[in-house]
């Protein structure tokens, strides 16, 4: 009886390490993602004065 209940602890516990580490993945991946395309859209601005004057 406790080794079916280690075993199902076991499970649980790499079962939680799998999804905590496909969690860090897709974090890692999404800020990779957003940092390329600030550079993107920062390059696309003009860099000096703007044409539009709102008064």
């Amino acid at each position: 009886m406790k080794t079916k209940f280690a075993a199902s602890v076991l499970s649980a516990l790499l079962y939680a390490q799998g999804l905590l580490g496909f969690a860090a993945l897709a974090s890692v991946l999404l800020k990779d993602r957003a940092q390329a395309n600030e550079l993107v859209m920062s390059n696309d601005m003009p860099s000096g004065p703007s044409l539009l004057v709102v008064r």
